[in-house]
C-alpha cells in the first residue's frame, strides 16, 4: 500500500486501532524516519488514547492509557541487547489488556509471539512510503494488500 502523506499513515494506524483489541502485538520495521512512531500515533488515536504519542527512542518504552487497557510502545534501536527490558516486554505481551508495539525488534525476536502483526514501512525515492504487512509463518499469507488486521474486535 502506498502512503502519500503523514496524515494517510496516521489514518491507517487509526483505522487499525479501531479494528484490533488486546492482547495484540505489532512489530514495526523501517529505517529511522520511516514513520513508525507516526503509525503508532494513529494507532493510539484509534484505540482512544488522549495523550500525545512520542518516540520512545531514548526512554526505550512508553505507556498510554487507551479505552480498554494500555498501549505499550517499545523502541529497541539503541539497545544491542535488551537486557532487563526483555522482562518488561514479556510482561507487556502477556498482559491481556495491553496492545504492544515494538520498533527495532531484531534483538527481541525470541520474545515476540508468532501471531503478531508485522508492518514494514519503506521510504520511496519520491517521498511516499510503502506499507507492507508481513508474516512470521512461511505457510501464512498476509491478510490482504490493504493490510487488514488479523485481530478484529468483531470476532
Amino acid at each position: 500500500m502506498i502512503i502519500r502523506s503523514e496524515e494517510e499513515l496516521i489514518n491507517f494506524g487509526r483505522d487499525l486501532g479501531q479494528k484490533i483489541s488486546a492482547p495484540c502485538v505489532i512489530e514495526l520495521i523501517g529505517d529511522v524516519g520511516a514513520g513508525k512512531t507516526t503509525f503508532t500515533r494513529g494507532l493510539a488515536k484509534g484505540l482512544g488514547a488522549t495523550e500525545p504519542v512520542t518516540s520512545p527512542s531514548f526512554t526505550i518504552s512508553k505507556r498510554y492509557t487507551i479505552k480498554d487497557g494500555i498501549l505499550a510502545h517499545y523502541d529497541f534501536y539503541r539497545l544491542p541487547d535488551p537486557g532487563i527490558m526483555s522482562e518488561d516486554l514479556a510482561e507487556s505481551i502477556a498482559d491481556p489488556h495491553t496492545i504492544t508495539v515494538v520498533e527495532w525488534a531484531n534483538t527481541t525476536q525470541d520474545i515476540l509471539p508468532s501471531d503478531r502483526l508485522i508492518y514494514e514501512i519503506t521510504t520511496n525515492d519520491d517521498g511516499t512510503r510503502t506499507l507492507t504487512e508481513k508474516t512470521t509463518n512461511q505457510d501464512s499469507q498476509p491478510t490482504s494488500q490493504n493490510s487488514q488486521p488479523n485481530n478484529p474486535k468483531d470476532n
